[in-house]
């Protein structure tokens, strides 16, 4: 809503300025000084096929509240890949499995980096962390201690307790709502906030050092969904002013630095050596900057700036699909029944479902691959080219950015049999996965740049279902929501739900 707003306060302001009669000269003058500096270069340059654009504008107008269905429909008209302006920045838009395997596969190095803003640079650090720092020594060190150090099987594996409490927690707080409405979005928030934090904190943050960690877990995914005029045209960069966009991202900036370094200071404080396996995030990250501080250049703030990626992505990953997930069971009765009954078969009477079990349940499994091709956390993957390369025939220039919008691909009708269906069993007797191998099914990214920390969102997301269905009988309390309606999504950057997702829970005869 809040990008919603300040859009509608920045479009107001240019509708006023081109009515304004005394205006008008200035106008023209800005049209003839934009046609200029965009003017084709010489040479023969082949350029993707382009919508039309306005001045100063480009094809910001076209974006509208969720960009993934509006350039979605745009490349039903322009193709696979076509070149949009927001402002004067060049995006190259990929709707296909074909060519965003030639930009995360074949060109991976030419397109490793990510593009930054001004809002991710004051919130990361300027880039220390993972995902927005340049492609180069510095990331791929980073890179190399989360895949083998933080987030390996061995680590994510070791943290089995705590996801199994915190699912443990969860089903308690809905037998004592037995039989009344429960608001499982908010549930999913605390779950997900909950496990990040024992996981990466060692400990739960609840109104510690003068912050709500929800409500400023909230906030920061806000302010990182919303577009920066300064960005994208910089001389009306002053409208981020005007709006409180500066102001909003300055306060989230330095009330999530203040927490971190509280968080940082208490560790560091700690006498106790722990033992490997009961290290949290920050234990081992700690470890790493005493070994290799000097060869790697790694501070406080890259500390900060990783553990700030953890909750940035991890939270809203485990969130949303769990959140889709209990959305389509519930509006398909028939899908949840199979889930439960194969929960079931595997648990035989167990008072909860363990770790030790979801690896026999390939319904599930293919339950949760389902949801993440119909709703991924991030319906657009964002890269940047480093070079001038040629693409499918296609001349990039350096310093294109570039949307891979999954979302449109993983609704392929060539790679998706009805593609628009709730339909999980698609997966069973299919090699398709979401590890970033299969382009036609990337809600995680592919390459250099792939999230490294999918195995600790899918466990973290399976374990909390699983116990869910194998717990409750379940009944959605909008009896609006069935399998032939269309669940309003909220607008940003993120695939989440409008509304809150209250459901009623009745438990089955396994609990």
């Amino acid at each position: 809503m809040q990008n919603t707003k300040e859009m509608t306060t920045v479009l107001q302001f240019l509708q006023i300025l081109c009515f304004h009669p005394l205006s008008l000269p200035f106008i023209i003058f800005l049209i003839f000084l934009y046609k200029w500096i965009n003017k084709s270069p010489a040479g023969s340059r082949k350029l993707p096929p382009s919508p039309r654009k306005l001045p100063i504008l480009g094809n910001l107008h076209q974006l509208g509240k969720f960009p993934h269905r509006s350039l979605h429909s745009l490349s039903k008209q322009y193709g696979e890949m076509m070149l949009i302006h927001i402002g004067s920045t060049p995006f190259l838009v990929v709707s296909s499995a074909r060519a965003a395997s030639e930009i995360m596969k074949t060109h991976d190095i030419i397109f490793s980096n990510r593009p930054t803003s001004n809002i991710t640079n004051k919130i990361v650090y300027d880039g220390r962390d993972i995902v927005f720092s340049p492609y180069g020594e510095y990331w791929r060190q980073l890179r190399s201690i989360c895949v083998l150090q933080i987030l390996s099987n061995k680590k994510v594996q070791s943290f089995q307790k705590v996801r199994e409490e915190e699912v443990n927690l969860v089903v308690n707080i809905i037998k004592n709502s037995e039989h009344s409405p429960v608001n499982l979005s908010e549930i999913f928030i605390m779950y997900s906030s909950n496990v990040l934090c024992m996981t990466t904190f060692g400990k739960k943050y609840a109104g510690e050092v003068g912050t709500n960690f929800k409500q400023l877990l909230k906030e920061l995914g806000e302010v990182m969904a919303v577009f920066s005029m300064g960005d994208f045209i910089p001389w009306l960069g002053w409208i981020d002013r005007l709006t409180g966009l500066e102001a909003r991202v300055d306060k989230v900036s330095k009330e999530f630095d203040e927490f971190l370094e509280h968080v940082l200071q208490e560790h560091l404080n700690c006498r106790t050596e722990k033992e490997e396996n009961l290290k949290d995030f920050v234990d081992l990250l700690l470890v790493v900057q005493k070994e290799k501080a000097a060869a790697l250049h790694m501070d406080r703030n890259s500390i900060k700036a990783i553990v700030l990626d953890m909750f940035a992505a991890g939270s809203d990953t485990t969130y949303s699909l769990l959140e889709w997930a209990m959305t389509e069971l519930l509006r398909h009765p028939q899908v949840m029944k199979e889930l439960q009954n194969e929960v079931k078969g595997v648990v035989h009477q167990k008072a909860m479902v363990s770790e030790d079990d979801l690896e026999k349940m390939k319904y599930l499994k293919a339950v949760i691959k389902e949801v993440l091709r119909l709703h991924p956390p991030l319906p657009m993957v964002f890269r940047e080219s480093s070079q001038d390369v040629k693409i499918n025939g296609y001349d990039i220039a350096a310093k294109t950015q570039v949307i891979i919008n999954a979302w449109a691909i993983q609704r392929d009708p060539n790679y998706w049999e009805e593609p628009e269906k709730f339909r999980p069993e698609r997966f069973l007797n299919s090699s398709v996965d979401f590890k970033g191998q299969d382009f036609q099914m990337i809600p995680f990214g592919a390459g250099r740049r792939g999230c490294p920390g999918i195995s600790f969102a899918s466990v973290t997301a399976e374990i909390a279902l699983a116990n869910l269905v194998y717990s409750f009988d379940w009944k959605s309390a909008n009896v609006a929501e069935d399998e032939t309606s269309e669940v309003p999504e909220n607008p940003g950057i993120t695939s989440n739900r409008r509304d809150p997702l209250i459901a009623i829970a009745t438990l089955n005869s396994c609990s």
